[in-house]
C-alpha cells in the first residue's frame, strides 16, 4: 500500500535531476549552517523553505505541459499588471518600490515574471511554427521590454538580469539569426553612453568598483575585496567546515545570502567549488536533454529557457563574487538562503520534470 503511493507521488518525478537537486540542496544546508554563525533558527528556517519549495515542484511535475500553455498569456498579463500596480502603489522599502501590500501580506510581483516571461514567449512562437519571421522576434522583443522596463524602474537589477536572460533565451532557441546578435551587441556597445546615464548612481558604483574595488576598501569596494580573499584564502583544499576565518570573525557581509559562495570556497577549496559546479553542470545536462527531447515548441522552448537561467543564475553569482563581474543582488541557486528563489526555482524544475515524465506517458 505505502509502496503504490510513492509509486504514484513520484510518478511525474524525474530521478536523476531530483537526485542531483537534493544532494545541492544537502550541501547547502551544510554551508549555511557555517555561514549563518551555526544558527540553528536559521538553519530551520531553510529547511521548511525547501520544503515548501519541492512542495511547490511537485505540485509544478503533475500539471501537464499543455495545460501550462493555456494559462501562459494570463499569467504574462496578470504579472504585468502587478508590476504597473507596484509602480503606482508600490510600497517602499530601503529605496526601492518591489512590493504590493494586500493588507495581510506583502507581494513582490517581479518574482512572477521569472516563470511567467519565458512561458510567454514560449506559447507565442509555439504559434508561430517554423522559421519565424524578424516580425516575430520584434514582437516577442517587445513583450520581454515591457516587465523588465518596469522592474528596471523598481529599481530590481539582479530580477531584471534575470528575467530578460530567460526571454533571450527563448529568442534565441526560437530561430534568432546570428547577424541579428551580432547586430545587437554592436549597437548595445555603440549605446553603452547612454545606458550609462540611465543607470542610477549606486548602479554606476558598482560597475566602477568592479574595475577596481581598491578604491573604496571600506565602503563600496568592502563586499568584493573580502570575497575575493575568502575564495582564494580556500586553496585546494579549503580550511575545513567551520573553520573559515573570513565567515567566521564577520570580515565577509551577506554570507548567508549573496556571498555563501565565498563561504563555500574558503572552507571546501578549489576541490569543492569543482563538485559544486560538477552538481550544476549535472543538473544543466540534464535540463537540457529534456528540452531536446520535448515533443512540442512550447515545452522545448521553456524547457530550454529555464535550465539556460538556471545557468545565468550560478553564473553571475559566482561571477560577482569572484570579482569579475558586478555585484547585482542574486543569490546561489539552491545553495543561498531564502525563500521566494527558492520556489521559484523549483517551480523551473517541476516544470522540466512535467514536460519529461508526461512525454513519455504520451508516448506510451
Amino acid at each position: 500500500m505505502i509502496n503504490k503511493l510513492f509509486q504514484h507521488l513520484a510518478k511525474h518525478i524525474d530521478s536523476f535531476l531530483m537526485t542531483c537537486l537534493l544532494f545541492t540542496l544537502l550541501i547547502g544546508l551544510f554551508v549555511l549552517y557555517s555561514a549563518s554563525g551555526q544558527n540553528y533558527s536559521r538553519l530551520f528556517g531553510q529547511f521548511i523553505n525547501i520544503i515548501v519549495a519541492l512542495s511547490f515542484m511537485w505540485a509544478a511535475a503533475n500539471i501537464a505541459p499543455n495545460q501550462l500553455e493555456r494559462v501562459a498569456l494570463p499569467l504574462y498579463v496578470f504579472g504585468v499588471l502587478l508590476l504597473i500596480c507596484v509602480a503606482l502603489f508600490g510600497s517602499v522599502s530601503h529605496g526601492a518600490r518591489r512590493w504590493l501590500s494586500l493588507g495581510f501580506t506583502q507581494i513582490q510581483p517581479s518574482e512572477i515574471m521569472r516563470i511567467a516571461m519565458p512561458m510567454m514567449l514560449a506559447w507565442y512562437f509555439s504559434k508561430r511554427e517554423g522559421k519565424p519571421a524578424m516580425a516575430d522576434f520584434a514582437v516577442g522583443g517587445l513583450l520581454l521590454l515591457v516587465p523588465v522596463a518596469l522592474i528596471m524602474k523598481q529599481p530590481d537589477l539582479g530580477t531584471a538580469i534575470l528575467i530578460s536572460a530567460s526571454g533571450f533565451y527563448i529568442l534565441f532557441l526560437a530561430g534568432l539569426s546570428w547577424k541579428f546578435l551580432v547586430g545587437g551587441v554592436i549597437a548595445f556597445a555603440a549605446s553603452t553612453p547612454i545606458l550609462w546615464s540611465m543607470l542610477h548612481d549606486y548602479q554606476r558604483r558598482r560597475i566602477e568598483i568592479l574595475l577596481d574595488p581598491t578604491q573604496d576598501p571600506l565602503g563600496a569596494g568592502y563586499h568584493t575585496i573580502q570575497a575575493i580573499i575568502a575564495v582564494g584564502s580556500g586553496g585546494i583544499a579549503g580550511k575545513g567546515w567551520l573553520k573559515g576565518t573570513q565567515a567566521q570573525l564577520d570580515f565577509l557581509p551577506e554570507r548567508s545570502t549573496d556571498f555563501i559562495f565565498a563561504v563555500f570556497g574558503e572552507e571546501f577549496g578549489l576541490l569543492g567549488n569543482l563538485l559544486l559546479l560538477l552538481l550544476f553542470s549535472l543538473i544543466i545536462m540534464r535540463g537540457l536533454v529534456i528540452a531536446s527531447q520535448a515533443p512540442s515548441t512550447f515545452s522545448r522552448l521553456l524547457a530550454g529557457s529555464i535550465t539556460l537561467t538556471f545557468f545565468t543564475y550560478g553564473f553571475v553569482n559566482m561571477g560577482m563574487v569572484s570579482g569579475i563581474l558586478p555585484v547585482v543582488g542574486v543569490p546561489l541557486p539552491l545553495i543561498s538562503y531564502g525563500g521566494t528563489s527558492m520556489v521559484m526555482l523549483c517551480i523551473g524544475f517541476g516544470i522540466l520534470m512535467s514536460i519529461q515524465t508526461h512525454k513519455k506517458l504520451v508516448a506510451t
